[in-house]
């Protein structure tokens, strides 16, 4: 879809700069934290979104070891063209789920149960 518009970006970017756009500079351990993945999934990111100079990396001057990412001038254009897309994404996508009787709705309730009780433990509890 983004290439249909125009636009070169990957949605695995996603994550990383939407989470910048939002929170301004963050360092990869925090990008990582606030989506759940691991640090490496967030440097690979990095990797692919520094290499495309939508982000700079730059030293935190209350931890030098430290490095924060943010949005380079680039990164602040592409997001500025992506957040009516993403606006319209999650409106197409809640749209979609009303029409599905609140599929994302159960799908996250199934997602709890499953957390409460893994599905091999139902089946042995069965046996």
């Amino acid at each position: 879809m983004y290439a249909e518009l125009g636009i070169d970006f990957e949605q695995r970017w996603f994550g990383v700069l939407n989470q910048i756009s939002l929170h301004g500079a963050m360092s990869v351990s925090e990008l990582a934290d606030a989506l759940g993945v691991t640090h490496a999934a967030v440097s690979q990111t990095r990797g692919a979104l520094a290499d495309r100079g939508l982000i700079e990396a730059n030293a935190d001057p209350e931890d030098a070891r430290r490095r924060a990412l943010g949005l380079s001038a680039a990164g602040k254009k592409l997001v500025k063209r992506l957040v009516p897309v993403w606006a319209a994404l999650n409106d197409a996508a809640r749209e979609l789920d009303r029409e599905a009787g609140r599929a994302v709705e159960t799908l996250a309730k199934l997602e709890a149960a499953l957390d409460r009780k893994g599905l091999a433990e139902r089946v042995r509890a069965k046996l």
